[in-house]
């Protein structure tokens, strides 16, 4: 069983198509491990955004509370709790008069509230910023 030339010709051809095939799928692996990084990288900055935003929102929510509840402003935790949310206060706090109750200790603090829904929708927008740059399809994975 002796090759002739074509024989070879068409080992060698077919050695070649396996060998770009080989070649094929590592480039595409390739891509793939570029983008699960990318994706990797995307949603740890959507995580600690969802994760600041919250411990903002809990910290403002807890500010309302205690304004709401008359709780003594002299107290070591609400005293730590209002110095921690008024630089996030600030640029509301002269947005609405806040409605008081009868004797003037319980408080509604209503820019406090809008400081809340202002910081979620900044939130919520930042995380959509991220996913339209995560690409087409990312809700779809």
């Amino acid at each position: 069983m002796s090759q002739t030339p074509n024989g070879h010709d068409e080992f060698e051809r077919h050695r070649e198509l396996i060998q770009n095939q080989e070649v094929y799928r590592l480039r595409q692996e390739q891509d793939r491990l570029r983008a699960a990084r990318r994706r990797s990288r995307l949603a740890w900055v959507r995580n600690t955004i969802a994760l600041l935003v919250g411990a903002l929102e809990i910290l403002l929510s807890l500010r309302f509370f205690l304004r709401l509840s008359s709780a003594n402003p002299d107290n070591p935790f609400a005293r730590t709790i209002y110095a921690l949310a008024e630089p996030f206060m600030w640029p509301f706090s002269t947005l609405f008069i806040s409605p008081t109750s009868a004797d003037a200790t319980r408080i509604f603090d209503l820019n406090n509230l809008i400081a809340m829904i202002v910081y979620a929708l900044l939130g919520g927008l930042a995380i959509a910023l991220v996913n339209y740059f995560q690409g087409p399809g990312y809700q779809s994975r």
